[in-house]
């Protein structure tokens, strides 16, 4: 990496409505160093989401979804890459860039998703229902993946069951984002019954009081959260597509039912918007941190390695959704 690093005004200015003045220094030293060491150990930081402001608009150089971290991970150039996220996503990182170095800045920042399933649970699945099909959601083990016929995220979990062409498949492990793309296809999806802490928290009594409080207000809701909260919203969508509608549809007020970060991140670029933030934090993801991030980078801590009987099945299984 080359050229003059941002300074720390030109930065805060990114985040000034989401992030007030009295915080700004704390993070300033661990910012600055950052920006320093990517460029001098040519380094990487994708970063979810979920992440907190001063990670997803100040240091991190490709942000987005599941699927646009993947999609972006297989084309980095950079030796080393960061992923300011979850531990299944430093291994999908390290699954698509076998040689190169992968650091997760807290080995355990995990999943409720990804800790529901085991590969021993989709090998039983398998004998159970026999020739059907595995979709494994991207929110899981590289284990598990291997164990997969093909990987898909919230956003394009519809279009990959479609692609296989076959009346029936086992969807895991998140048994809502099943049971809401079931109710898009004529496919029928055996589901597996794991459930993002996050998401499953949301009930439609929340979503009554959202628009008593906030006349007008329009719900967008992840397909991760129970059927009936996607039944109430006006939208739901993989927080891409939520981006998007914002984006497009310019909704005067607006709820996101999903991780806090979110709101503040879309926040950031729509000061036309108002959003009103009632939503539950993901503990792992703020696991994250500036300082954290900074230490990985300093001592190459911590490295994501995957076995390799494991890696080719697994990376198999994410190229399969990459390629649709």
């Amino acid at each position: 990496m080359t050229g003059a690093l941002p300074t720390a005004a030109s930065l805060y200015e990114r985040v000034r409505r989401v992030i007030p003045p009295v915080e700004w220094p704390a993070f300033t030293n661990d910012i600055e160093a950052i920006l320093a060491l990517k460029r001098d150990r040519n380094a990487v930081i994708l970063a979810h989401n979920y992440q907190t402001p001063e990670i997803f608009h100040c240091v991190a150089d490709i942000v987005g979804d599941s699927l646009a971290l993947a999609r972006k991970a297989a084309t980095v150039e950079a030796q080393i890459i960061v992923v300011a996220g979850v531990h299944f996503m430093a291994e999908t990182a390290k699954l698509l860039n076998p040689n190169k170095t992968v650091l997760i800045p807290d080995l355990s920042a995990g999943c409720s998703l990804a800790d529901s399933i085991t590969a021993e649970d989709v090998r039983l699945m398998r004998q159970r229902y026999p020739g059907v099909p595995v979709v494994t959601y991207v929110n899981t083990s590289a284990a598990v993946k291997a164990e997969s016929d093909i990987c898909c995220t919230s956003g394009n979990a519809r279009a990959v069951v479609e692609s296989l062409g076959v009346p029936r498949v086992i969807m895991v492990p998140d048994e809502y984002l099943a049971i809401n793309v079931a109710a898009e296809t004529e496919v029928e999806i055996i589901a597996w019954k794991g459930h993002c802490e996050v998401h499953e928290r949301f009930t439609s009594a929340d979503i009554r009081e959202l628009r008593d409080a906030h006349p007008g207000v329009i719900v967008l809701a992840h397909p991760e959260c129970p059927p009936e909260i996607v039944a109430e919203a006006e939208f739901s969508g993989s927080t891409a597509a939520m981006l998007d509608y914002v984006e497009r549809e310019k909704p005067p007020r607006v709820v996101l039912l999903t991780e806090c970060s979110m709101s503040d991140n879309v926040a950031v670029a729509h000061p036309e918007v108002e959003f009103v933030r009632p939503c539950n934090l993901c503990p792992h993801m703020k696991r994250i941190t500036l300082a954290n991030i900074r230490v990985a980078l300093e001592e190459n801590r911590h490295e994501v390695r995957i076995d390799p009987g494991i890696a080719g099945r697994a990376r198999r299984s994410v190229e399969r959704m990459l390629f649709i």
